[in-house]
């Protein structure tokens, strides 16, 4: 067990954590015999299966809440068959196979058989991790952006033991990191932000982004800091297997000393661990000790936005913060990290430096802006990202192609669908006008789609409009405005 008054934050970065525990530090807060229980116990529902599986997690949660310097040491026996069993159906079943070609149907046909053969290769540390297949997906940029599909029963095996220590970390990690955590969404993530700038004296904003993250974090660091909190070296070595599994493309297998493959089940875990240790606790305890004013916080994965009250501070902020991260093998993006004068007063004070308006800045997909509003007051507006909507519409004018002999019925159906996801997500707001010239994007792509299934074909606006309005929703805000949620999600 890790003593527990040790000084500083800085302290668990730099030194690498000792078990100085006469016995191992997991014993006294995991019982043997409802260990035992759980993981010998064969259940016949898979509600008892959930109840059992939540039962061993909670005690892990309890005591790391607990004891927030204690290694745990006994671990891998959470890993039941009754969680693996969970891990699979949370699976995607239309997911792309990895290297094996293994398919979520074709593991469900002899289900229990194929599970007890994992768990017990799992166990006896027979398991061994196969390569990620490397795929590329367009990003709104045009470049590429490389994700890594893992086989089938290595994301079997991720899942089980992310949701294990999941219950260890998410007492750890701090609150304003948002990237994939349960029960904290983007949307979340964004109003914790626009509350922030709106509700703070912040007068700057520095807008990071850490350059090729997930490919170019330390390996050795990751499992230093993974030791910090995970006793058990059975862990450690699936983590180690899968780090080491290496990368197929092309045929060519290629093993790296630093990243984490991006698509994988593991990877936002272990990304979110490392940058709780190489960020978060540093710049909280930055914020504490070295601000002379204000400073708020959000990170959501490898985008951080910081917001300070006096420039001075910005400016030492970014200076530690550059250095923080090549310590630890990172760099920030030259070209997409700056300082930017935005908040309540921005506009004023540049409008009487004759500096014109203030700057944006993106954030998860949106345009933040220094607006007004009808009252003629500060409102901080959003504004969908315009080449993250072009990037869409190209995407549904490809797949319209394809469907193009398809009834319109069974277009309108599928439109409808995407309309109404994209609104979903982009339905903020200040967003209102983005909405509808989605939206008429859309109509336009529709109607000369139309157009191409015959030479005759004279479909004017007027008979497209009445279609689109059969099928496709008309823009609206779902959202509410982000104090009014975060203040039910925050009573404090």
């Amino acid at each position: 067990m890790m003593n527990g008054r040790e000084k500083s934050d800085s302290a668990i970065v730099a030194k690498k954590p000792a078990n100085n525990a006469g016995e191992p530090a997991a014993e006294r807060v995991e019982r043997r015999a409802g260990t035992k229980g759980n993981t010998g116990q064969s259940n016949t529902c898979r509600a008892q299966h959930r109840e059992s599986v939540s039962h061993g997690l909670e005690r892990v949660r309890q005591a790391a809440r607990q004891r927030k310097k204690e290694r745990f040491t006994a671990l891998l026996h959470h890993v039941t068959i009754d969680l693996l069993r969970e891990a699979f159906h949370a699976l995607r079943r239309n997911a792309a196979p990895g290297v094996d070609g293994m398919t979520w149907r074709y593991f469900e046909a002899e289900l229990e058989e194929n599970l007890r053969r994992l768990h017990t290769q799992v166990q006896s540390g027979a398991y061994r991790a196969l390569p990620v297949r490397r795929q590329y997906i367009p990003k709104p940029d045009g470049k590429q952006r490389p994700l890594g599909i893992a086989a089938l029963e290595d994301k079997i095996v991720q899942r089980a033991v992310v949701e294990v220590l999941n219950a260890i970390y998410e007492e750890d990690f701090i609150g304003f990191s948002y990237g994939f955590r349960r029960g904290r969404s983007q949307h979340d993530a964004m109003d914790a932000l626009s509350t922030a700038i709106t509700r703070t004296p912040v007068n700057w904003i520095l807008d990071a982004d850490i350059r090729n993250f997930f490919d170019g974090l330390s390996q050795e660091w990751l499992i230093r800091f993974l030791e910090h909190r995970i006793g058990d070296q059975r862990i450690i070595r699936l983590v180690r297997k899968w780090l080491k599994a290496g990368v197929l493309e092309d045929g060519d297998l290629s093993v790296s000393e630093t990243g984490t493959p991006q698509g994988s089940v593991a990877s936002p875990l272990l990304a979110n661990v490392y940058l709780h240790y190489a960020f978060d606790l540093w710049a909280q305890r930055w914020r504490r000790l070295e601000a002379k004013g204000n400073v708020i916080i959000t990170r959501y994965a490898d985008d951080i936005v910081v917001g300070f009250e006096h420039k001075a501070d910005a400016r030492r902020f970014w200076d530690a913060m550059r250095a923080r991260l090549e310590k630890f093998g990172l760099a920030l993006h030259p070209d997409k990290t700056r300082l930017l004068e935005f908040g309540r007063f921005a506009a004023v004070r540049r409008k009487r430096q004759g500096l014109g308006r203030p700057e944006t800045f993106t954030f998860l997909g949106f345009i933040f802006i220094c607006g007004r509003s009808l009252r003629g007051a500060f409102q901080l507006q959003r504004k969908s990202r315009g080449d993250r909507m072009r990037t869409k519409l190209r995407q549904i004018k490809g797949e319209l192609r394809r469907r193009m002999h398809d009834p319109i019925p069974e277009q309108g159906t599928w439109l409808k669908q995407v309309v109404r996801g994209y609104f979903a997500y982009h339905a903020v707001p200040t967003n209102i006008r983005a909405l509808g010239a989605f939206r008429h994007h859309v109509i336009g792509l529709w109607m000369r789609t139309l157009r191409r299934r015959s030479q005759k074909d004279r479909m004017s606006w007027t008979r497209m409009s009445q279609i689109a309005e059969s099928w496709l929703p008309r823009p609206r805000i779902l959202h509410p405005w982000p104090e009014q949620r975060f203040a039910v999600k925050h009573p404090r």
